[in-house]
């Protein structure tokens, strides 16, 4: 069985230091609007591991925060109509890690960035109001963000341009994603380890990342306490996609 000592071995310093650098920043994103932990640190985590390895990561961590902070968000904003959305996710997820295994190293880059280019750009056309969508949008919504979720482990572009498009106001909006993606994450893990994916190296690279996860966290609640909504669309919407373009563009060369 491997250990922490062999895992430090096998990873190079400056491949641990990528790896933390692009966890607190993942971590003071997801923090401060609610969204982008998978979105920037999936594409970061496939430069230095396999995609298995990498959406494993990603899901632990945000799960294990997700529990850690929940009383920061849980309750402020409704969770029966998100019921729909979260059984359509179940089954979404379920066939993403199925599509996992087909896609190389290279594909999964490509993929990933491209979908958070679409998603940062649809985002800067959209502004918040208070909607109240039907089932059929619930439903889709929660598919295609299981679908995500299960082969990238970025459960966010489906669920967030909905977010953003039925709520007014940034707490709320917040408060939905952060729920959501608390069970996303949890869905993701139980399917990755039937699959599969969780190996005994990914405690052990949990172990690693998440003292950075949990100092991104801190930071990223204290910023939204501090700016609350005069800041994090833009601050969100220019680090996605900047982290999408580097990404896309380096799948092809």
């Amino acid at each position: 069985m491997e250990t922490l000592t062999n895992i430090l071995a096998a990873i190079d310093p400056l491949q641990l230091l990528l790896i933390w650098l692009g966890v607190v920043a993942a971590a003071v994103l997801r923090s401060f609007t609610g969204f982008g932990f998978g979105l920037a640190a999936v594409p970061l985590f496939s430069l230095v591991m396999p995609p298995t390895q990498a959406v494993v990561l990603s899901s632990s961590l945000t799960l294990a925060i997700s529990l850690l902070t929940v009383r920061t968000y849980w309750g402020r904003c409704p969770l029966r109509p998100m019921l729909p959305m979260l059984a359509a996710a179940l089954a979404g997820t379920a066939l993403g890690v199925m599509l996992l295994g087909s896609f190389s190293l290279r594909q999964f880059q490509l993929w990933i960035g491209i979908a958070v280019i679409a998603v940062s750009l649809v985002l800067g056309f959209y502004r918040p109001a208070r909607r109240s969508p039907g089932l059929a949008v619930n439903t889709g919504t929660g598919l295609l963000s299981g679908v995500l979720n299960g082969a990238f482990a970025i459960p966010g572009p489906p669920v967030i341009i909905y977010a953003m498009a039925t709520q007014d106001e940034p707490a709320r909006s917040r408060a939905l994603l952060l729920t959501f993606f608390l069970f996303s994450a949890f869905l993701a893990l139980v399917s990755y380890g039937v699959a599969g994916f969780i190996t005994p190296t990914s405690p052990w690279l949990f172990v690693l990342a998440f003292p950075a996860m949990y100092l991104g966290d801190k930071v990223g609640y204290y910023l939204f306490r501090r700016f609350g909504s005069v800041l994090y669309r833009r601050v969100a919407l220019l680090v996605l996609l900047g982290v999408g373009t580097a990404v896309t563009l380096r799948s092809l060369i």
